[in-house]
């Protein structure tokens, strides 16, 4: 296959040498060995902050919800297209299913007494439930309960599947690494059985009795650092009752919240104290009522979804309402900040651990913080 010849911009543009016949001659002679010269790129590749091609965007869960039923009535679930997943496709990304350069969102619907079949892949999964219960996910064999306000981790290369124990359709909030890993053209995946073949119902899945004490581990496992969590479910009473004490201890005059009025905790690998998971970052924010934080930008992408209450947030130059089930996107670098009504729950994921580990992340705080 003869290869496609790069294209190089030679411009009258300051800092850039005279148009001349030799120079245009140098020039086509670079495109044809397949060459490029930095002093005609530099502005691209090297800007003075960081410009994402995903857009600041919202997508509204009374919008979403019904579009999910629908598809629950005309699109089966099984082998071939393995999820009823609908993907969040970011306005700036050029029609990819992603939600930002590095992330994937979906919204997953299961119907009454439905499975999803079993399988695996490289890429790191997670769920967040914000409305219904009566479906377990069952990974490598154990089963794992969902139900509102729950996080739950499916890590890279580990089987699952689902199953809807109950008479209800159930939709939920799938986060992945699916941009990042397809990218880096890493990706692998696996057939399981069929049907999910550990059909149990346990209130509390075995990692969950295993692990999920809070700052207990078992010795059988210590000094075994994992790269994800052990732990299937982060369980949304303990999420919570964290959030609710972080707030009265600022009443009683202690620290320990964000900043005023903003509690927020970060889920966490027990085995090393770490993300979660090695490309994802989890949080769980709870702001009080008349709140505005801080306008705030970070390299690396986020995601959130409203769980509870209502707030105004603007990204960039957008702005808007957002409310129960309500998702949006914050792309590298934008400002961002929350100005609550009565208060608001906000759930969030994030690629920050692939910035950390390259010691990338950077972090900037704008303004007084209310």
């Amino acid at each position: 296959m003869t290869p496609t010849p790069v294209r190089i911009a030679a411009t009258d543009a300051p800092g850039q040498p005279e148009r001349t016949p030799e120079l245009d001659a140098l020039y086509c002679d670079f495109e044809s060995e397949l060459l490029v010269p930095l002093w005609t790129e530099i502005g691209d590749l090297m800007p003075t902050q960081p410009h994402s091609k995903a857009l600041p965007h919202t997508w509204r869960w009374r919008n979403l919800l019904p579009l999910a039923q629908r598809a629950g009535d005309l699109v089966p679930v099984g082998r071939g297209g393995e999820r009823r997943a609908i993907a969040l496709a970011n306005p700036g990304l050029g029609g990819q299913p992603y939600v930002t350069p590095t992330l994937w969102a979906a919204i997953q619907y299961l119907g009454p007494r439905e499975d999803a079949p079993v399988h695996r892949h490289t890429q790191h999964a997670f769920r967040f439930v914000v409305e219904g219960e009566g479906v377990w996910t069952v990974v490598d064999g154990d089963p794992v309960a969902m139900r509102r306000g729950d996080f739950l981790l499916t890590p890279g290369w580990h089987f699952h599947g689902h199953h809807n124990q109950s008479d209800a359709p159930m939709a939920w909030l799938d986060g992945l690494d699916i941009p990042f890993a397809h990218y880096t053209e890493s990706t692998f995946f696996e057939f399981g059985p069929d049907e999910v073949e550990d059909r149990g119902t346990p209130h509390l899945s075995r990692s969950e009795r295993l692990w999920a004490h809070p700052g207990l581990s078992p010795v059988s496992a210590t000094g075994t650092p994992t790269p994800s969590s052990p732990i299937a479910a982060y369980r949304w009473e303990h999420t919570d009752r964290a959030l609710n004490d972080q707030l009265a201890l600022e009443e009683e005059g202690h620290p320990g919240v964000l900043e005023p009025g903003h509690a927020a905790v970060r889920f966490t690998n027990p085995t090393t104290g770490g993300d979660v998971m090695p490309t994802i970052r989890a949080e769980f924010h709870r702001m009080r009522r008349g709140v505005t934080t801080a306008a705030r930008r970070e390299v690396g992408s986020s995601v959130y979804q409203v769980f509870e209450g209502s707030g105004t947030v603007r990204v960039g130059e957008s702005e808007w309402m957002v409310t129960h089930g309500d998702l949006f996107v914050v792309p590298s670098w934008q400002p961002f900040t929350l100005a609550t009504d009565d208060g608001v729950d906000l759930f969030r994921f994030s690629d920050t651990p692939l910035f950390d580990r390259l010691h990338q992340s950077r972090i900037h705080v704008e303004g007084i913080r209310k």
